[in-house]
């Protein structure tokens, strides 16, 4: 449960524009009570405990990596008293589209040498490779814009008088977000729309009908007039030849010489207007993160330039791959990467440890223990309630019904966990589900089962259902986190620790026998029978197809992607700190602590003093903490 509401004032600003298509969050409930129209009005962020789960150096500028939702980072922060100075989101399109993590199977180093031996060259596409998804980014218009709406606003609540925010969206609603953000931020600090122009990027579009697109749109809003903007030139094509510019009592005049005549100098430098041409991050570029929303540094080098300064603090709610993080830390400012998805943030925390930065890691407690992203942990969900099936009958509200002989169909409500509105089991949400949701059940309905996350006031709630729900249909709540408890299954590792002196290093060295990961297994499986499936398909149309299953060695070692040895810290609660780490890459080489060598892997970690944890993490970015 939230430990407070941090207050922010979600007021539309006097003379804007609305869209009215759809309700803000205000979380607004009318409502009768003894004759009288009651009226409750909750506002405000989120506020939950916050766990220092890593840190890496001292951190002198207090950078953050957070993992949570964007309002609850928000509240943090504005609880603290941290404001930022720049913000860039790219939150999602509202596209309709399924974004998939690329999951390699490493080599085995068991034959790892035997590889080196024979000098075999490496081909990326003979490696095992399938893919796991990350998020779906499926809304409809109105609860996107809710969604939005509240985190836009949560994200203002933040940010100092002189900052500015970029947001980043593409045709499919950004000219919807740009009525919001007028309303929020108010149309005369709207100051740019900017076209990102690519060309080497596939077009959403092959229809010859349409016009090829090739651009998406940031909106550039300040929080007042006195936002910090810096002039950005780029190289021309060819230099020109321009009258020399001087001022003059003030104002902007031409310069002349001595007889009157006007001075001309070549320009070779222009300044940047608001269409941006940068090419998309190349498959073979060496900035590449393997993340499928990947954007280029370019592009935010020059957001970054432009509105910030040295030391100033840089924020991206909805950080992705870190490259906002990373341009930040590479052009000496400070950094806040949010991302409610674990693959982002061990992406931009491995990124940052490559570029030699300092920074904690932070893991918003909010009592969901998310498997490693929201669809995933959905998913997971419905496989783990027991006789959870699917209802065609039922509104879209329930997620299905479980048959009882006593009761019969009872419908299941479960929150979404990619809407953090809905995580809160409140008056508002319960005179929801009495109000819309029940009146439209079969009429043999006797019982329904509310799962939630958080409660607000369970003898609240249950007095709330007594006077005003259906006496016919009885109401059972029962706590989500009971189920969630059983989604993480922790991998099973065995290793031999020993005492080293060789090549003159004298230390400690872990070498991994075994590992087994049961979600990574599960997961091949599944891919496996797939293709499998696919194979037959194909024969019974008088079609060959050849399918090579995904076959995983008795140690599984080719499941590993990093392992990281802490020799500080004994307590398996505490934050961790990494003093020796090995990071596997898809070919097979070794990165040690950050840095890229030439070496495969040989199933060993090494470190000078004795290690007391070590985490591994797998394939698909489950880690698990061991204590040594």
């Amino acid at each position: 449960m939230a430990i407070k509401y941090i207050p922010y004032f979600p007021n539309t600003l006097e003379g804007q524009a609305l869209l009215d298509n759809f309700v803000r969050t205000k979380r607004i409930l009318r409502y009768r009570d003894n004759d009288k129209v009651a009226e409750r009005i909750e506002r405000g962020m989120p506020l939950y405990e916050m766990e220092l789960t890593e840190k890496v150096g001292t951190n002198p500028n207090e950078n953050l990596i957070i993992r949570g939702e964007c309002v609850s980072a928000c509240a943090y922060l504005k609880d603290k008293g941290i404001t930022v100075d720049l913000v860039y989101i790219d939150p999602p399109f509202a596209s309709g589209a399924d974004y998939a993590k690329k999951v390699y199977v490493r080599r085995n180093p068991r034959v790892a040498e035997a590889i080196r031996q024979a000098e075999l060259e490496l081909d990326i596409e003979e490696l095992k490779v399938f893919e796991e998804k990350m998020y779906g980014d499926v809304w409809d218009k109105e609860r996107y814009l809710n969604w939005m709406y509240e985190n836009l606003m949560a994200i203002k609540s933040v940010m100092s008088d002189t900052a500015s925010i970029y947001v980043h969206l593409d045709w499919h609603i950004g000219h919807y977000v740009k009525i919001l953000l007028d309303e929020i931020f108010g149309e005369d600090n709207f100051r740019n729309e900017i076209v990102w122009h690519y060309t080497n990027k596939m077009s959403g579009s092959t229809s010859p009908h349409d016009f090829v697109c090739e651009h998406d749109t940031l909106f550039r809003y300040s929080k007042s007039d006195e936002c910090k903007f810096n002039v950005i030139t780029e190289e021309r094509d060819e230099p020109v030849k321009q009258s020399k510019r001087v001022k003059v009592d003030g104002k902007n005049m031409r310069a002349r010489d001595e007889e009157g005549n006007i001075i001309y100098e070549l320009s070779v430098d222009k300044k940047v207007k608001d269409v941006w041409t940068i090419p998309y991050i190349a498959s073979t570029d060496s900035q590449r993160v393997d993340y499928s929303t990947q954007k280029p540094e370019a592009l935010l080098e020059r957001i970054i330039k432009a509105s910030s300064n040295e030391e100033m603090v840089v924020a991206d709610f909805f950080g992705g791959s870190g490259v906002t993080a990373a341009v930040a830390h590479k052009l000496n400012r400070k950094f806040i990467h949010n991302d409610i998805g674990i693959n982002s943030i061990q992406t931009v925390r491995d990124r940052l440890l490559s570029a030699k930065s300092e920074f904690d890691v932070l893991e918003i407690k909010d009592g969901v223990s998310l498997y490693r992203n929201p669809v995933q942990t959905m998913d997971k969900l419905k496989s783990l309630i027991l006789g959870l099936r699917n209802e065609d009958a039922l509104d879209k509200f329930w997620e299905g019904s479980i048959v009882d002989t006593k009761y019969g169909m009872m419908p299941v409500y479960l929150p979404n966990l990619m809407d953090g509105t809905t995580r809160l089991l409140d008056i508002p949400l319960m005179n929801r589900i009495i109000r819309e949701a029940m009146p439209d059940l079969p009429d043999e309905t006797k019982r329904v089962i509310i799962y939630y996350i958080d409660i607000v006031n369970r003898e609240e709630i249950d007095k709330f259902i007594k006077e005003n729900g259906n006496p016919l249909i009885e109401i059972e709540m029962r706590d989500l986190k009971q189920v969630l408890d059983n989604v993480v299954v922790e991998d099973y590792a065995e290793w031999k620790l020993s005492e080293t002196q060789a090549n003159l290093f004298k230390g400690w060295m872990v070498e991994i026998t075994q590992f087994h990961s049961d979600r990574v297994a599960q997961k091949i499986e599944a891919i496996n029978l797939k293709g499998e499936q696919q194979v037959l398909q194909q024969l019974a149309k008088g079609k060959e197809k050849v399918f090579k299953p995904i076959i995983i060695s008795d140690e599984g070692l080719e499941t590993i992607e990093w392992i990281s040895l802490d020799c500080t810290n004994a307590d398996k609660s505490a934050a961790w700190h990494s003093d020796s780490e090995v990071k596997i890459d898809k070919l097979g080489y070794v990165i040690k602590n950050g840095v890229k060598t030439n070496e495969f892997w040989d199933a060993c970690i090494h470190c000078e003093e004795k290690p007391l944890r070590m985490k591994i993490r797998n394939i698909c970015g489950d880690e698990t903490v061991y204590c040594l």
